[in-house]
């Protein structure tokens, strides 16, 4: 997988429904300030009497993106994908659509009896995968560990850029929606996406935090925002414009964390103190790869003030 489809690259991710007329705009031009990923969506933001106009806005869109494609980079584009109703829409949008300015595919409902019907049309395509685990299935330890074991050796893993956690279809399966002074952590979801990180992040599978639906509530953002890095997540799901900048400054790194980073890559001691804790090289290192990465793409934040320190030009390299 090359540099532009790192998982690291996510961001805040935008779902924008399909039948929207401003997506080109957002991925030509850069109308949306910060935006490295969108997914067009024809599921859940579509209602079923919308899907038919939804579909033909997505093909004028694609072939506006198409023509487009020869004359730009596209490293200055957002990373765009698809999110297909089910897998009978995957399959038809493959055989009828020019899918050649769409990265991948955001698979919903995704599962391990899913998992064939999905590969058995995608398998021949350019097309990156991230599956969303959002199902009665995810709640079952013994089957995300099946789920984890048959990823990890099937050809389509080389072709995963992430799992994304389907937060609200989560809470439905329970029969809940959170509260609003509430992160998602404080409810059943702290122990779903807990097991999850511990299941598929030692098979180095990336998993993207669900949406914080609370778009007015910032404080309530920036706390699950902590929680969601703290668990080693690489990425937001966005549902408004205004989100992406908090996800942004969020996924920088501190120049303390910079630093501890470095020494504990180049250090030949086996365990130092520096700020005030230890630092182990032996048990810290892929840590320490993983915060080098997110201070290549999104950069340091400043401790004296509160303006960001780039390491590396924001736009994304194959």
């Amino acid at each position: 997988m090359n540099n532009r489809l790192s998982p690291w690259n996510l961001g805040a991710t935008l779902y924008m429904p399909a039948t929207r007329e401003d997506i080109a705009d957002a991925v030509m031009h850069r109308k949306i300030p910060g935006l490295r990923s969108l997914v067009i969506c024809l599921e859940d933001a579509v209602s079923d009497a919308d899907t038919p106009a939804a579909l033909a806005n997505l093909k004028h869109l694609l072939q506006e993106l198409n023509e487009a494609k020869p004359t730009s980079t596209k490293n200055d584009w957002p990373l765009v994908f698809i999110r297909p109703r089910h897998t009978e829409m995957g399959k038809w949008l493959t055989e009828h659509f020019d899918l050649a300015a769409v990265d991948g595919f955001v698979l919903p409902k995704f599962t391990l009896g899913s998992l064939p019907v999905w590969w058995s049309f995608m398998a021949n395509t350019h097309l990156c995968l991230m599956p969303t685990l959002e199902t009665e299935d995810v709640f079952d330890l013994l089957q995300m560990r099946d789920l984890a074991t048959r990823l990890e050796t099937h050809p389509c893993h080389d072709r995963i850029i992430a799992l994304r956690i389907g937060g609200n279809d989560l809470m439905n399966v329970v029969s809940l929606r959170r509260p609003r002074n509430m992160t998602l952590y404080d409810g059943p979801m702290g122990y779903v996406i807990k097991m999850l990180v511990s299941v598929f992040s030692p098979r180095d599978f990336a998993l993207t935090a669900p949406v914080c639906e609370h778009i007015d509530d910032p404080a309530v953002m920036a706390r699950e925002l902590s929680l969601d890095i703290a668990h080693g997540l690489v990425g937001k799901t966005a549902i408004h414009p205004r989100q992406i900048d908090v996800i942004e400054q969020a996924f920088m790194v501190t120049q303390g964390e910079h630093s501890d980073a470095l020494r504990i890559l180049n250090s030949t001691l086996a365990v130092f103190k520096s700020q005030g804790a230890m630092c182990e090289p032996a048990t810290h290192r892929r840590w320490a790869a993983g915060i080098l990465e997110r201070a290549r793409v999104y950069g340091l934040h400043s401790e004296q003030s509160d303006e960001a320190i780039r390491l590396l030009p924001v736009t994304q390299h194959t």
